[in-house]
């Protein structure tokens, strides 16, 4: 009975595993490898796929459709509106209110006129505002600066986004120089490691000479780990602005290959022209322009409460007779007119929105002028910090090739007994601490590029990828 259960047992088990091991093949079938992480992306290729799948702008699109929305709300006031009623009603026999007209000569039996219990009336119109102390042409500029306002927003989160994505483009393929570097830099301390113990085997230098050899490769290990850390963040960062989705059974580091290099041509823009620029181009100014112009639209709406509101109207209707207690007979024809609305007294209620939109309006100047200032200085700071990668570049132009030929003759000084280990190591160092220096000079620069592009209001959709704003309304 015992070897009967233990079979059985054991058949379960297999039959477990093969269903776990037909279920893992049929998630892995349905979820095949997506096409991106195999595919070569340039700086423009990243930049049109953030600009096209971008969480964020996704969400800005989104908001542009709302401002659309609120648009057409506006503007509502302005067009004609249809509308129909329909009543129907029946009171109690005792609540008819019955016409009786007494015997007179011409009626000797007198007259009864009785409406009935049942009444019912239909019309339809077409009613226009004619005038209502400006708020009219206010609601069509105002339908129109929500629309202008709200695109500008849009190139603002756009020009972040681009942004963004450069700066993690070049910490990418800092990233990925830096793990060179730090290769390189191991490949040479493992050669002196090499060339140390071939010395000391041979009897020509101590013992110390390979420990310190050892100790400089182990102390160069962590860089080279550092670097791949850093190269697998800055790849995740990237694809998470790209608007990836990255597969969850994707464990190991991300397959992303990037083409281009750390090379950006220098800008010659004085600051003059960049603050200029700035004032001009920057749309968070556009933004808080038309904020402005809203205020003063809000202001000549809040002052409209003071006039009369004028109302047209024209339409056609039906409706029973009052004369006929027939429920089927009615009277029906056209009718026009006009009415007019004024609240003589309100309560002080106009003048409480005119003072509300007085400050506000104050608020939006005050806003702009202080954008402005916010702008200047950060035009100021991205312009110091080009300047100082551009000289930093500089100096390191010809540090390379220099370090390099320090470390050639430090060997043959060492190889022909002139000089010493610490010679070695120490132009082994500077060499690596040059190309370290190089490349991120080349880095800070591109990004210090980009920033400073972004500060005068040059990081565009079209001068970058060929593309003008996204999801705009029509």
């Amino acid at each position: 009975m015992k070897r009967v259960v233990r079979n059985l047992f054991a058949i379960v088990v297999v039959v477990q595993a093969s269903l776990f091991a037909s279920a893992g093949e049929s998630n892995s079938a349905a979820a095949p490898r997506p096409p991106w992480l195999d595919r070569a992306l340039s700086l423009t290729d990243c930049l049109n796929l953030a600009l096209a799948n971008n969480g964020d702008v996704l969400k800005s699109g989104k908001d542009l459709e709302v401002a659309h929305g609120l648009s057409v709300q506006t503007r509502a006031v302005v067009i004609p509106k249809v509308k129909l009623n329909a009543e129907y009603g029946i009171v109690g026999r005792e609540a008819v209110d019955r016409l009786e007209i007494p015997a007179l000569p011409m009626l000797p039996d007198g007259l009864s006129i009785d409406p009935g219990d049942q009444r019912w009336a239909a019309d339809i119109r077409l009613v226009q505002t004619i005038s209502e102390g400006g708020r009219l042409r206010s609601a069509v500029r105002t339908s129109k600066l929500l629309r202008e306002q709200a695109v500008a927003q849009h190139n603002v989160l756009l020009a972040n986004v681009i942004t963004d994505v450069r700066t993690a483009f070049y910490d990418v393929l800092l990233a990925e120089q830096e793990i060179i570097v730090s290769t390189a830099a191991i490949a040479l301390l493992e050669k002196e490691l090499e060339d140390s113990r071939r010395r000391f085997e041979a009897g020509t230098v101590p013992r110390f000479n390979v420990l310190r050899a050892e100790v400089e490769l182990a102390n160069a290990r962590p860089q080279l780990s550092r670097a791949r850390n850093n190269h697998r963040i800055a790849k995740n960062i990237l694809v998470n602005l790209l608007g990836y989705n990255v597969p969850h059974d994707l464990f190991e580091d991300l397959p992303l290959h990037l083409t281009g290099a750390l090379e950006v041509p220098k800008l010659d823009l004085s600051l003059q022209e960049a603050l200029e620029q700035a004032l001009k181009s920057r749309p968070e100014l556009e933004v808080a322009r038309k904020a402005e112009l809203l205020r003063r639209e809000g202001l000549v709406q809040a002052r409209a409460g003071a006039y009369p509101r004028l109302d047209g109207y024209v339409g056609y209707g039906a409706r029973k007779s009052a004369f006929a207690g027939d429920i089927g007979r009615e009277v029906h024809g056209w009718a026009a007119g006009v009415m007019v609305t004024w609240d003589i007294f309100d309560g002080a209620l106009t003048r409480g929105k005119v003072a509300e939109a007085n400050a506000l309006l104050d608020q939006a100047q005050l806003e702009q002028q202080d954008l402005a200032r916010k702008i200047e200085l950060e035009v100021r700071s991205a312009c110091s910090t080009l300047t100082e990668a551009w000289e930093v570049l500089e100096s390191q132009q010809k540090v390379i090739e220099q370090a390099e030929e320090a470390l050639r003759l430090a060997r043959a000084r060492a190889e022909a007994g002139t000089g010493t280990q610490l010679d070695v190591l120490s132009a082994q160092t500077a060499l690596t601490q040059a190309r370290t220096t190089t490349i991120r000079a080349k880095r800070d620069y591109a990004v210090a590029c980009a920033r400073f592009e972004r500060a005068i209001g040059a990081a565009s959709p079209d001068r970058f990828t060929g593309q003008g704003t996204q999801n705009q309304p029509k």
